[in-house]
């Protein structure tokens, strides 16, 4: 199965929604879902660090085993990072299916553009995953042995 974002406009300021997916997904019930916004999460507007990635993925598991539909919301998200992006869908589909991901993940208020990075990232995730010791092999002979 592959990532195919179908990109939604919500509303005029050039917010998007997304889904992860081409199929539909069946409006979440209330008792059902969970809505995740990232900036509460974090307290700040700024979704630049690894660490906090690590703690927007901690909420998603947490829902997702709970049997949530998590809504994840990145309203007035101002700056996100690759590697923040990374670490969240890194761990996802480290600890679950690409199926309970798909179907259980929607994302909204995401501008365009970084709409197009975490289509990349969840790309480049699925990648590394399949085969992570090309991407060390790569890696130490661009930086060399001292890569640790």
């Amino acid at each position: 199965m592959s990532t195919n974002l179908q990109l939604q406009s919500k509303n005029d300021n050039g917010i998007t929604s997304f889904i992860m997916s081409l199929s539909t997904l069946p409006a979440p019930h209330a008792e059902n879902s969970v809505t995740i916004c990232v900036t509460d999460v974090l307290g700040d507007v700024y979704c630049v660090v690894c660490e906090d990635g690590k703690r927007v993925y901690e909420h998603i598991a947490r829902a997702f085993l709970a049997g949530k539909h998590v809504c994840l919301s990145f309203k007035n998200g101002e700056e996100i990072s690759s590697a923040f992006l990374a670490e969240v869908f890194l761990r996802l589909y480290t600890s679950f299916s690409e199926a309970k991901i798909e179907n259980s993940l929607s994302l909204v208020d995401v501008e365009p553009e970084d709409a197009a990075d975490i289509a990349c990232v969840i790309h480049d995730v699925k990648d590394y995953l399949k085969d992570p010791q090309r991407f060390r092999e790569a890696m130490i002979e661009v930086l060399g042995d001292d890569l640790e």
